[in-house]
């Protein structure tokens, strides 16, 4: 069983930072992190696996935002830089357990946290 705990969302402007943070109890093989905005479809934000570290991003949040992990802590934040209102929805933290190779699709993640708030103000 793998537990994820959200933390650092909130209300920002536009322009602004936030840094969310998720750990992770449990193994996991990788960890992404979700989001899904009102009345819109959950869409990736950004991923990586524990075994190289290098995180991958979505088109949307590229050269904005940053994907780190401690696997020593199993724990993984996400730097978010100028911040847009279209940012604005719950974040989601993902663990995958299994060996695959996508860590973009929403699928491959058998366990999620409750999710944080992140709004952006125009």
């Amino acid at each position: 069983q793998v537990q994820l705990v959200e933390s650092g969302g909130g209300l920002v402007q536009a322009g602004g930072s936030l840094t969310l943070s998720c750990v992770v109890s449990g193994s996991s093989y990788g960890v992404g992190w979700f989001r899904r905005a009102p009345e819109k479809e959950r869409e990736f934000v950004s991923g990586l696996k524990w075994s190289n570290g290098r995180p991958y991003y979505a088109d949307s949040v590229k050269g904005r935002f940053t994907m780190s992990g401690d696997s020593a802590k199993n724990t993984v934040h996400l730097l978010m830089n100028s911040l847009k209102p279209e940012d604005t929805g719950v974040y989601y933290c993902a663990a995958m357990t299994g060996q695959y190779v996508m860590v973009s699709r929403a699928d491959n993640y058998d366990y999620w946290g409750q999710g944080t708030q992140v709004t952006v103000s125009s």
